[in-house]
Protein backbone atom coordinates (compact mmCIF):
# COMPACT_ATOMS: atom_id res chain seq x y z
CA UNK A 1 0.00 0.00 0.00
CA UNK A 2 0.87 3.60 -0.83
CA UNK A 3 0.36 6.79 0.82
CA UNK A 4 0.60 10.37 -0.55
CA UNK A 5 0.10 12.97 1.42
CA UNK A 6 -0.98 16.65 0.94
CA UNK A 7 -1.99 19.86 2.80
CA UNK A 8 -4.38 22.50 1.66
CA UNK A 9 -6.45 25.62 2.12
CA UNK A 10 -9.79 24.37 1.37
CA UNK A 11 -11.88 21.70 2.81
CA UNK A 12 -14.70 22.77 -0.20
CA UNK A 13 -12.47 22.33 -2.56
CA UNK A 14 -10.99 18.66 -1.38
CA UNK A 15 -14.74 17.37 -0.69
CA UNK A 16 -16.16 18.30 -3.91
CA UNK A 17 -13.52 16.63 -5.78
CA UNK A 18 -13.92 13.42 -3.28
CA UNK A 19 -17.30 13.24 -4.82
CA UNK A 20 -17.10 14.65 -8.24
CA UNK A 21 -18.17 12.05 -10.58
CA UNK A 22 -18.13 14.13 -13.68
CA UNK A 23 -14.69 15.17 -14.25
CA UNK A 24 -13.19 12.47 -12.20
CA UNK A 25 -14.27 9.76 -14.36
CA UNK A 26 -12.37 7.32 -12.35
CA UNK A 27 -14.92 8.13 -9.48
CA UNK A 28 -17.85 5.51 -9.12
CA UNK A 29 -19.84 5.65 -6.22
CA UNK A 30 -18.21 7.63 -3.64
CA UNK A 31 -19.24 7.24 -0.19
CA UNK A 32 -17.47 7.56 3.77
CA UNK A 33 -16.27 4.08 4.63
CA UNK A 34 -15.29 5.64 8.02
CA UNK A 35 -15.18 9.32 9.91
CA UNK A 36 -14.07 10.63 13.53
CA UNK A 37 -18.02 10.12 15.13
CA UNK A 38 -19.07 7.39 12.52
CA UNK A 39 -22.29 10.31 12.43
CA UNK A 40 -20.67 12.14 9.62
CA UNK A 41 -23.53 13.42 7.12
CA UNK A 42 -22.67 11.44 3.63
CA UNK A 43 -23.53 12.86 0.40
CA UNK A 44 -23.12 9.80 -1.54
CA UNK A 45 -25.45 7.85 0.42
CA UNK A 46 -27.89 10.39 1.76
CA UNK A 47 -31.79 10.55 0.24
CA UNK A 48 -31.78 14.40 0.56
CA UNK A 49 -30.29 17.52 -1.15
CA UNK A 50 -27.00 16.30 -2.37
CA UNK A 51 -25.04 19.03 -2.67
CA UNK A 52 -26.90 20.65 0.83
CA UNK A 53 -25.44 17.06 2.34
CA UNK A 54 -21.82 18.10 1.03
CA UNK A 55 -22.23 21.80 2.87
CA UNK A 56 -23.01 20.17 5.69
CA UNK A 57 -20.05 17.76 5.65
CA UNK A 58 -18.00 20.26 4.97
CA UNK A 59 -19.43 22.15 8.41
CA UNK A 60 -18.63 19.08 9.99
CA UNK A 61 -15.01 18.68 9.12
CA UNK A 62 -14.90 23.03 9.94
CA UNK A 63 -16.51 23.61 12.54
CA UNK A 64 -13.07 23.48 15.09
CA UNK A 65 -11.06 25.41 12.18
CA UNK A 66 -14.17 28.55 12.58
CA UNK A 67 -13.59 28.57 15.95
CA UNK A 68 -9.88 28.55 15.72
CA UNK A 69 -10.46 31.08 13.12
CA UNK A 70 -12.31 33.75 15.29
CA UNK A 71 -9.39 33.39 18.48
CA UNK A 72 -6.91 34.13 14.99
CA UNK A 73 -5.59 30.47 15.51
CA UNK A 74 -6.58 28.56 12.64
CA UNK A 75 -3.40 27.30 9.88
CA UNK A 76 -3.43 28.59 7.01
CA UNK A 77 -2.58 25.31 5.15
CA UNK A 78 -5.48 23.41 7.49
CA UNK A 79 -6.70 20.61 5.39
CA UNK A 80 -5.10 17.34 5.69
CA UNK A 81 -5.61 14.88 2.51
CA UNK A 82 -4.02 11.76 2.52
CA UNK A 83 -4.80 9.05 0.01
CA UNK A 84 -4.32 5.13 0.57
CA UNK A 85 -3.91 2.73 -2.51
CA UNK A 86 -3.60 -0.38 -2.90
CA UNK A 87 -1.53 -2.43 -4.80
CA UNK A 88 -3.09 -4.28 -8.40
CA UNK A 89 -2.42 -7.19 -7.59
CA UNK A 90 -4.36 -7.10 -3.82
CA UNK A 91 -7.86 -8.01 -3.55
CA UNK A 92 -10.57 -5.75 -2.93
CA UNK A 93 -11.18 -4.89 0.40
CA UNK A 94 -14.62 -4.38 1.94
CA UNK A 95 -15.64 -0.82 3.06
CA UNK A 96 -15.56 -1.97 6.62
CA UNK A 97 -11.46 -3.05 5.71
CA UNK A 98 -11.02 0.32 4.12
CA UNK A 99 -12.64 1.91 7.05
CA UNK A 100 -10.24 0.20 9.79
CA UNK A 101 -7.51 1.14 7.71
CA UNK A 102 -8.20 4.62 8.14
CA UNK A 103 -8.70 4.37 11.82
CA UNK A 104 -5.15 3.03 11.71
CA UNK A 105 -3.69 5.58 9.88
CA UNK A 106 -5.02 8.98 11.51
CA UNK A 107 -4.34 6.81 14.76
CA UNK A 108 -0.60 6.57 13.83
CA UNK A 109 0.33 9.80 11.68
CA UNK A 110 -1.08 11.85 15.03
CA UNK A 111 -4.30 13.00 13.22
CA UNK A 112 -6.93 11.47 15.87
CA UNK A 113 -4.70 9.43 17.83
CA UNK A 114 -6.33 6.23 19.35
CA UNK A 115 -8.58 7.13 22.52
CA UNK A 116 -7.72 10.93 22.67
CA UNK A 117 -11.31 12.76 22.75
CA UNK A 118 -9.82 15.84 21.10
CA UNK A 119 -8.18 14.82 17.78
CA UNK A 120 -8.79 16.17 14.89
CA UNK A 121 -12.07 16.03 12.89
CA UNK A 122 -11.61 13.25 9.55
CA UNK A 123 -13.78 11.67 6.66
CA UNK A 124 -12.36 8.59 4.77
CA UNK A 125 -14.04 8.25 1.43
CA UNK A 126 -13.89 5.65 -0.99
CA UNK A 127 -14.57 6.05 -4.77
CA UNK A 128 -12.82 3.54 -6.58
CA UNK A 129 -12.37 -0.12 -6.03
CA UNK A 130 -8.37 0.15 -5.34
CA UNK A 131 -7.76 3.29 -2.58
CA UNK A 132 -9.77 5.67 -0.55
CA UNK A 133 -8.77 9.43 0.54
CA UNK A 134 -9.18 10.53 4.11
CA UNK A 135 -10.02 14.52 4.31
CA UNK A 136 -8.90 15.99 7.85
CA UNK A 137 -8.93 19.32 9.11
CA UNK A 138 -6.07 20.13 11.61
CA UNK A 139 -6.88 21.87 14.00
CA UNK A 140 -7.99 19.96 17.39
CA UNK A 141 -11.28 20.08 19.64
CA UNK A 142 -8.97 21.93 22.47
CA UNK A 143 -8.26 24.16 19.22
CA UNK A 144 -4.46 23.25 19.28
CA UNK A 145 -2.68 22.30 15.95
CA UNK A 146 -3.00 18.80 15.19
CA UNK A 147 0.20 16.87 15.87
CA UNK A 148 1.22 15.28 12.94
CA UNK A 149 5.17 15.18 12.78
CA UNK A 150 6.60 12.47 10.36
CA UNK A 151 3.01 11.84 9.45
CA UNK A 152 4.37 10.33 6.27
CA UNK A 153 6.75 7.98 7.91
CA UNK A 154 4.43 7.32 10.42
CA UNK A 155 1.77 6.16 7.71
CA UNK A 156 3.98 4.14 6.08
CA UNK A 157 5.25 2.30 8.81
CA UNK A 158 1.27 1.47 9.87
CA UNK A 159 0.61 -0.06 6.09
CA UNK A 160 3.57 -2.14 6.18
CA UNK A 161 1.89 -3.77 9.36
CA UNK A 162 -1.80 -3.46 7.60
CA UNK A 163 0.14 -5.44 4.13
CA UNK A 164 0.89 -8.24 6.56
CA UNK A 165 -1.86 -8.53 8.40
CA UNK A 166 -4.38 -8.60 5.76
CA UNK A 167 -2.14 -10.54 3.59
CA UNK A 168 -1.63 -8.04 0.62
CA UNK A 169 1.34 -7.26 -1.42
CA UNK A 170 4.09 -6.29 0.67
CA UNK A 171 5.54 -2.69 -1.18
CA UNK A 172 9.42 -2.48 -0.67
CA UNK A 173 10.15 0.62 1.36
CA UNK A 174 12.88 2.99 1.01
CA UNK A 175 14.65 5.43 3.09
CA UNK A 176 14.06 8.71 2.02
CA UNK A 177 17.04 9.00 -0.16
CA UNK A 178 15.14 8.63 -3.71
CA UNK A 179 15.30 11.32 -6.08
CA UNK A 180 11.91 13.06 -6.31
CA UNK A 181 9.53 11.12 -8.51
CA UNK A 182 7.72 13.01 -10.87
CA UNK A 183 4.43 14.47 -10.53
CA UNK A 184 0.88 13.34 -12.61
CA UNK A 185 1.23 16.58 -14.35
CA UNK A 186 5.16 16.11 -15.63
CA UNK A 187 4.30 12.54 -16.75
CA UNK A 188 0.79 13.50 -18.65
CA UNK A 189 2.70 16.20 -19.67
CA UNK A 190 5.24 13.59 -20.99
CA UNK A 191 2.84 11.56 -22.87
CA UNK A 192 1.49 14.24 -24.81
CA UNK A 193 4.67 15.17 -26.20
CA UNK A 194 5.38 11.60 -27.42
CA UNK A 195 8.00 10.93 -24.18
CA UNK A 196 8.26 7.66 -22.37
CA UNK A 197 10.20 10.15 -19.86
CA UNK A 198 9.82 13.28 -18.33
CA UNK A 199 11.74 16.56 -18.36
CA UNK A 200 12.95 15.77 -14.95
CA UNK A 201 14.00 12.62 -15.11
CA UNK A 202 15.86 13.05 -18.48
CA UNK A 203 17.64 16.35 -16.98
CA UNK A 204 18.28 13.82 -13.97
CA UNK A 205 20.24 11.63 -16.30
CA UNK A 206 21.94 14.44 -18.57
CA UNK A 207 23.38 16.12 -15.15
CA UNK A 208 24.45 12.54 -13.84
CA UNK A 209 26.59 11.61 -16.82
CA UNK A 210 28.15 15.34 -17.03
CA UNK A 211 29.28 14.72 -13.49
CA UNK A 212 30.67 11.14 -14.30
CA UNK A 213 32.28 12.62 -16.96
CA UNK A 214 33.68 16.00 -15.83
CA UNK A 215 37.07 16.36 -13.56
CA UNK A 216 35.84 19.63 -12.05
CA UNK A 217 33.24 21.77 -11.24
CA UNK A 218 33.62 24.49 -14.16
CA UNK A 219 34.01 21.07 -16.54
CA UNK A 220 30.76 19.91 -15.46
CA UNK A 221 29.31 23.24 -16.09
CA UNK A 222 30.75 23.54 -19.50
CA UNK A 223 29.51 20.04 -20.26
CA UNK A 224 25.96 20.96 -19.65
CA UNK A 225 26.29 24.52 -21.63
CA UNK A 226 27.42 22.65 -24.72
CA UNK A 227 24.39 19.56 -24.25
CA UNK A 228 22.05 21.35 -26.99
CA UNK A 229 18.69 19.96 -24.99
CA UNK A 230 19.74 21.94 -21.70
CA UNK A 231 19.53 25.39 -20.54
CA UNK A 232 22.08 26.21 -17.71
CA UNK A 233 21.42 28.88 -15.07
CA UNK A 234 24.29 28.78 -12.70
CA UNK A 235 24.19 31.41 -9.68
CA UNK A 236 27.65 33.23 -7.85
CA UNK A 237 27.87 34.46 -4.52
CA UNK A 238 29.14 38.73 -4.74
CA UNK A 239 32.66 37.38 -4.31
CA UNK A 240 32.34 35.44 -7.54
CA UNK A 241 32.06 31.62 -5.81
CA UNK A 242 29.18 29.91 -7.65
CA UNK A 243 26.84 29.31 -5.48
CA UNK A 244 24.13 26.99 -7.11
CA UNK A 245 22.65 25.80 -10.69
CA UNK A 246 19.23 24.95 -12.20
CA UNK A 247 18.94 23.30 -15.55
CA UNK A 248 15.77 23.05 -17.94
CA UNK A 249 15.15 21.29 -20.89
CA UNK A 250 14.66 23.16 -24.02
CA UNK A 251 11.53 23.57 -25.09
CA UNK A 252 10.00 22.45 -21.62
CA UNK A 253 7.87 25.23 -20.76
CA UNK A 254 4.81 26.69 -18.75
CA UNK A 255 1.93 28.35 -19.64
CA UNK A 256 4.19 31.65 -19.97
CA UNK A 257 6.52 30.22 -22.23
CA UNK A 258 9.10 30.14 -19.84
CA UNK A 259 11.78 27.25 -19.25
CA UNK A 260 10.59 24.85 -16.08
CA UNK A 261 13.83 25.03 -13.63
CA UNK A 262 15.01 22.53 -11.84
CA UNK A 263 17.96 22.87 -9.01
CA UNK A 264 20.36 19.82 -8.81
CA UNK A 265 18.51 18.30 -5.44
CA UNK A 266 15.44 18.88 -7.59
CA UNK A 267 16.85 15.91 -9.93
CA UNK A 268 17.99 13.94 -7.18
CA UNK A 269 19.55 14.11 -3.24
CA UNK A 270 23.07 13.90 -4.49
CA UNK A 271 23.30 16.65 -7.95
CA UNK A 272 23.06 19.41 -5.64
CA UNK A 273 26.20 21.38 -6.02
CA UNK A 274 27.63 21.09 -2.62
CA UNK A 275 27.58 16.82 -3.02
CA UNK A 276 28.79 17.26 -6.64
CA UNK A 277 32.04 19.40 -5.33
CA UNK A 278 32.72 17.00 -3.04
CA UNK A 279 32.95 14.15 -5.61
CA UNK A 280 34.68 15.82 -7.41
CA UNK A 281 37.24 16.84 -5.37
CA UNK A 282 37.87 13.17 -4.80
CA UNK A 283 39.19 11.62 -7.78
CA UNK A 284 42.76 10.31 -8.62
CA UNK A 285 44.83 10.33 -11.94
CA UNK A 286 45.04 7.19 -13.80
CA UNK A 287 47.97 6.02 -15.79
CA UNK A 288 46.60 3.38 -17.91
CA UNK A 289 42.69 4.48 -17.71
CA UNK A 290 41.19 0.99 -18.97
CA UNK A 291 43.66 -1.07 -17.27
CA UNK A 292 43.09 0.92 -13.78
CA UNK A 293 38.98 1.07 -14.24
CA UNK A 294 39.26 -2.70 -14.65
CA UNK A 295 41.14 -3.03 -11.47
CA UNK A 296 39.05 -0.69 -9.61
CA UNK A 297 35.67 -2.23 -10.53
CA UNK A 298 36.94 -5.81 -9.76
CA UNK A 299 37.94 -4.33 -6.34
CA UNK A 300 34.45 -3.43 -5.17
CA UNK A 301 33.44 -6.84 -4.21
CA UNK A 302 35.83 -6.70 -2.10
CA UNK A 303 35.54 -3.20 -0.54
CA UNK A 304 31.98 -3.96 -0.46
CA UNK A 305 32.79 -7.26 1.88
CA UNK A 306 35.78 -5.77 3.96
CA UNK A 307 35.36 -1.62 3.73
CA UNK A 308 33.27 0.14 6.55
CA UNK A 309 30.09 1.73 5.52
CA UNK A 310 31.04 5.15 4.60
CA UNK A 311 33.75 3.73 2.34
CA UNK A 312 31.61 1.19 1.00
CA UNK A 313 29.01 3.66 0.31
CA UNK A 314 31.53 5.71 -1.63
CA UNK A 315 32.41 2.43 -4.27
CA UNK A 316 28.87 2.03 -4.54
CA UNK A 317 28.41 5.54 -5.36
CA UNK A 318 31.38 5.44 -7.54
CA UNK A 319 29.85 2.26 -9.38
CA UNK A 320 26.79 4.36 -10.30
CA UNK A 321 29.17 6.98 -11.84
CA UNK A 322 31.09 4.07 -13.86
CA UNK A 323 27.57 2.97 -15.36
CA UNK A 324 26.62 6.91 -16.14
CA UNK A 325 29.60 7.15 -18.73
CA UNK A 326 28.68 3.25 -20.27
CA UNK A 327 26.44 4.63 -23.08
CA UNK A 328 29.30 7.29 -24.00
CA UNK A 329 31.97 4.35 -24.80
CA UNK A 330 29.63 1.36 -26.06
CA UNK A 331 28.76 0.96 -29.50
CA UNK A 332 25.59 1.54 -30.68
CA UNK A 333 23.78 -1.90 -30.58
CA UNK A 334 23.62 -2.34 -26.66
CA UNK A 335 23.50 1.67 -25.91
CA UNK A 336 20.51 1.31 -24.97
CA UNK A 337 20.64 -1.47 -22.30
CA UNK A 338 23.24 0.36 -20.75
CA UNK A 339 21.66 3.43 -20.72
CA UNK A 340 18.68 1.56 -18.46
CA UNK A 341 21.23 0.07 -16.77
CA UNK A 342 22.68 3.34 -15.27
CA UNK A 343 18.92 4.92 -14.94
CA UNK A 344 18.02 2.01 -13.12
CA UNK A 345 20.84 1.59 -10.67
CA UNK A 346 20.19 5.42 -9.83
CA UNK A 347 18.50 4.46 -7.29
CA UNK A 348 20.84 1.94 -5.73
CA UNK A 349 23.59 4.63 -5.63
CA UNK A 350 22.80 6.05 -2.51
CA UNK A 351 21.72 5.00 1.00
CA UNK A 352 21.35 6.74 4.22
CA UNK A 353 25.42 6.06 4.64
CA UNK A 354 26.90 8.86 4.23
CA UNK A 355 29.96 8.31 1.66
CA UNK A 356 33.36 8.99 1.99
CA UNK A 357 34.15 9.99 -1.77
CA UNK A 358 37.91 9.71 -0.94
CA UNK A 359 38.16 5.65 -0.97
CA UNK A 360 36.49 5.75 -4.40
CA UNK A 361 39.29 8.23 -5.77
CA UNK A 362 40.71 5.63 -7.89
CA UNK A 363 37.91 4.31 -9.82
CA UNK A 364 35.94 7.28 -10.21
CA UNK A 365 39.88 9.24 -11.88
CA UNK A 366 40.08 6.08 -13.82
CA UNK A 367 36.77 6.43 -15.48
CA UNK A 368 37.06 9.93 -16.41
CA UNK A 369 40.54 9.30 -18.41
CA UNK A 370 39.01 6.48 -19.35
CA UNK A 371 36.63 8.91 -21.26
CA UNK A 372 39.31 10.44 -23.30
CA UNK A 373 41.87 7.26 -24.12
CA UNK A 374 40.04 5.00 -26.80
CA UNK A 375 40.86 1.27 -26.15
CA UNK A 376 43.46 -0.08 -28.10
CA UNK A 377 42.57 -1.55 -31.20
CA UNK A 378 44.40 -4.86 -30.36
CA UNK A 379 41.79 -5.80 -28.27
CA UNK A 380 38.83 -6.66 -30.56
CA UNK A 381 36.23 -5.89 -28.34
CA UNK A 382 37.32 -7.87 -25.39
CA UNK A 383 38.24 -5.52 -23.64
CA UNK A 384 34.92 -3.69 -23.33
CA UNK A 385 33.42 -7.15 -23.33
CA UNK A 386 35.95 -7.33 -19.75
CA UNK A 387 34.91 -4.31 -18.28
CA UNK A 388 31.18 -4.89 -18.67
CA UNK A 389 31.59 -8.95 -16.91
CA UNK A 390 33.51 -6.99 -14.53
CA UNK A 391 30.80 -4.16 -13.58
CA UNK A 392 28.05 -7.30 -13.45
CA UNK A 393 30.28 -9.05 -10.35
CA UNK A 394 30.34 -5.14 -9.34
CA UNK A 395 26.79 -4.90 -9.04
CA UNK A 396 26.18 -8.09 -7.77
CA UNK A 397 28.24 -7.54 -5.10
CA UNK A 398 26.08 -3.84 -4.65
CA UNK A 399 22.80 -5.92 -4.48
CA UNK A 400 24.37 -7.94 -1.85
CA UNK A 401 25.88 -5.18 0.21
CA UNK A 402 22.38 -3.10 0.06
CA UNK A 403 20.95 -6.31 1.32
CA UNK A 404 23.28 -6.61 4.47
CA UNK A 405 22.23 -3.29 5.28
CA UNK A 406 18.24 -3.73 4.43
CA UNK A 407 18.42 -1.26 1.91
CA UNK A 408 15.07 -2.74 0.09
CA UNK A 409 14.88 -0.10 -2.77
CA UNK A 410 18.08 -0.52 -3.96
CA UNK A 411 18.10 -4.14 -3.82
CA UNK A 412 15.78 -3.97 -5.32
CA UNK A 413 17.05 -1.44 -8.13
CA UNK A 414 20.84 -3.27 -8.43
CA UNK A 415 18.64 -6.69 -9.36
CA UNK A 416 16.72 -4.77 -12.10
CA UNK A 417 20.32 -3.18 -13.46
CA UNK A 418 21.34 -6.42 -13.62
CA UNK A 419 19.31 -7.71 -16.08
CA UNK A 420 19.93 -4.98 -18.65
CA UNK A 421 23.88 -4.78 -17.92
CA UNK A 422 23.96 -8.78 -18.47
CA UNK A 423 22.01 -8.84 -21.63
CA UNK A 424 24.46 -6.16 -23.06
CA UNK A 425 27.56 -7.80 -21.62
CA UNK A 426 26.49 -11.06 -23.62
CA UNK A 427 25.51 -8.70 -26.59
CA UNK A 428 29.66 -7.47 -26.42
CA UNK A 429 30.81 -10.66 -25.99
CA UNK A 430 29.78 -12.61 -29.15
CA UNK A 431 31.39 -11.50 -31.80
CA UNK A 432 34.85 -11.45 -29.60
CA UNK A 433 34.04 -14.85 -28.80
CA UNK A 434 32.77 -16.37 -31.93
CA UNK A 435 36.01 -15.19 -33.40
CA UNK A 436 37.97 -17.18 -30.67
CA UNK A 437 35.53 -20.30 -31.01
CA UNK A 438 36.86 -20.44 -34.88
CA UNK A 439 40.13 -20.26 -33.79
CA UNK A 440 39.87 -23.28 -31.44
CA UNK A 441 42.60 -26.38 -30.99
CA UNK A 442 41.03 -28.77 -33.79
CA UNK A 443 43.17 -31.90 -32.31
CA UNK A 444 40.91 -33.95 -29.77
CA UNK A 445 44.24 -34.57 -27.85
CA UNK A 446 45.41 -30.95 -27.64
CA UNK A 447 42.16 -30.23 -26.21
CA UNK A 448 42.16 -33.09 -23.99
CA UNK A 449 45.83 -31.55 -22.71
CA UNK A 450 44.20 -28.27 -22.16
CA UNK A 451 41.11 -29.52 -20.26
CA UNK A 452 43.18 -31.57 -17.68
CA UNK A 453 45.34 -28.45 -17.44
CA UNK A 454 41.63 -26.62 -16.58
CA UNK A 455 41.04 -29.72 -13.66
CA UNK A 456 44.19 -29.65 -12.33
CA UNK A 457 44.39 -25.94 -12.01
CA UNK A 458 40.87 -24.84 -11.43
CA UNK A 459 39.31 -28.45 -9.54
CA UNK A 460 36.26 -26.61 -7.86
CA UNK A 461 35.40 -24.77 -11.47
CA UNK A 462 36.19 -27.70 -14.24
CA UNK A 463 32.80 -28.66 -15.10
CA UNK A 464 31.35 -25.29 -15.36
CA UNK A 465 34.16 -24.35 -17.65
CA UNK A 466 34.56 -27.64 -19.63
CA UNK A 467 30.82 -27.93 -19.98
CA UNK A 468 29.80 -24.24 -20.71
CA UNK A 469 30.00 -22.57 -24.57
CA UNK A 470 32.63 -20.50 -23.88
CA UNK A 471 35.39 -23.81 -23.49
CA UNK A 472 36.24 -23.12 -26.94
CA UNK A 473 37.59 -19.77 -26.96
CA UNK A 474 38.79 -20.25 -23.56
CA UNK A 475 41.02 -23.31 -25.26
CA UNK A 476 42.16 -21.04 -28.43
CA UNK A 477 43.57 -18.79 -25.28
CA UNK A 478 45.52 -21.52 -23.72
CA UNK A 479 47.13 -22.26 -27.05
CA UNK A 480 48.04 -18.58 -28.03
CA UNK A 481 49.70 -18.86 -24.19
CA UNK A 482 51.39 -22.13 -25.07
CA UNK A 483 52.62 -20.71 -28.64
CA UNK A 484 54.45 -17.62 -27.16
CA UNK A 485 56.08 -19.37 -24.79
CA UNK A 486 53.69 -18.56 -21.55
CA UNK A 487 52.59 -21.80 -19.47
CA UNK A 488 49.05 -22.33 -19.67
CA UNK A 489 48.33 -23.32 -16.47
CA UNK A 490 50.24 -20.57 -14.84
CA UNK A 491 48.10 -18.24 -17.37
CA UNK A 492 45.28 -19.63 -15.49
CA UNK A 493 46.40 -19.09 -12.30
CA UNK A 494 46.66 -15.31 -12.97
CA UNK A 495 43.55 -14.76 -13.91
CA UNK A 496 42.37 -16.40 -11.36
CA UNK A 497 44.42 -14.61 -8.98
CA UNK A 498 42.38 -11.07 -10.40
CA UNK A 499 39.68 -12.64 -8.70
CA UNK A 500 37.67 -14.86 -7.70
CA UNK A 501 34.99 -16.77 -10.14
CA UNK A 502 31.93 -18.00 -7.28
CA UNK A 503 30.07 -14.59 -8.64
CA UNK A 504 30.81 -15.28 -12.55
CA UNK A 505 27.89 -16.19 -14.39
CA UNK A 506 30.56 -17.27 -17.47
CA UNK A 507 33.68 -18.75 -15.69
CA UNK A 508 35.44 -19.42 -18.93
CA UNK A 509 34.45 -16.18 -20.77
CA UNK A 510 35.61 -13.93 -17.76
CA UNK A 511 38.78 -16.51 -17.97
CA UNK A 512 39.24 -15.15 -21.77
CA UNK A 513 38.86 -11.79 -21.06
CA UNK A 514 41.81 -11.90 -18.21
CA UNK A 515 44.16 -14.02 -20.09
CA UNK A 516 43.77 -11.56 -23.79
CA UNK A 517 43.89 -8.60 -20.96
CA UNK A 518 47.31 -9.68 -19.74
CA UNK A 519 48.74 -10.17 -23.35
CA UNK A 520 47.68 -6.53 -24.20
CA UNK A 521 48.26 -4.85 -21.00
CA UNK A 522 51.57 -3.57 -22.46
CA UNK A 523 50.23 -1.92 -25.67
CA UNK A 524 47.09 -0.05 -23.65
CA UNK A 525 47.71 4.07 -24.17
CA UNK A 526 48.11 6.39 -21.25
CA UNK A 527 45.22 8.97 -20.58
CA UNK A 528 45.97 12.06 -22.68
CA UNK A 529 44.31 15.39 -21.00
CA UNK A 530 42.41 17.43 -23.50
CA UNK A 531 41.50 20.77 -23.04
CA UNK A 532 37.65 19.70 -23.09
CA UNK A 533 35.69 16.65 -22.14
CA UNK A 534 33.63 14.52 -24.06
CA UNK A 535 30.25 15.39 -25.77
CA UNK A 536 27.29 13.99 -23.94
CA UNK A 537 26.15 12.75 -27.40
CA UNK A 538 24.11 15.18 -27.92
CA UNK A 539 25.46 17.97 -30.23
CA UNK A 540 27.13 21.47 -29.00
CA UNK A 541 24.29 24.01 -28.58
CA UNK A 542 25.48 28.07 -29.88
CA UNK A 543 25.07 30.19 -27.65
CA UNK A 544 24.63 28.16 -24.77
CA UNK A 545 22.02 30.16 -21.95
CA UNK A 546 24.24 31.09 -18.63
CA UNK A 547 23.21 33.49 -16.02
CA UNK A 548 25.50 34.83 -13.25
CA UNK A 549 23.59 35.73 -10.15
Amino acid sequence: MIAKIRNGKSTADLVRYLYDTKKAKDHTDPHLVASFDGFTPDPGRTAEDFDATKKLLVADLDLHVKQAERLGRAPEQHVWHCSIRAAPTDRHLTDEEWGNIARRVVAATGIAPEGDPDGCRWVAVRHAPDHIHIAATKVRADLRGARHWNDYLNADRELAAVEKEYRLFEVVRGDRTAANRPTRAEQEKAKRAGHNRTARERLRTTVRTAVAASTSVEEFISLLENTETVLVNVKYFPSGDMRGYTVALNGDVNGKQEPIWFSGSELSPDLSLPKIQDRLASSAKAGLPWQDTLAAAEHIPTALAHNDAPAAQAHVAALAEALDTLPLLAPAPYQQELRQAAITFERASRSRIHAEHHHAAKLRGAVTSMLRTPPPHSSDGILFALLLDTLVLAVTAAARWHDLHHHDQQVAAARETLTHLQTAADRAAATPLAGLKRAAPTSPAVRLRYAHIVRVTLPEHADRILDGSDWAALATMLARADASGRNPAEALREAVAQRPLDDARHPARLLVWRIQRSAHQATVPHATTPATAPSLIQAPQPGAHRTRR
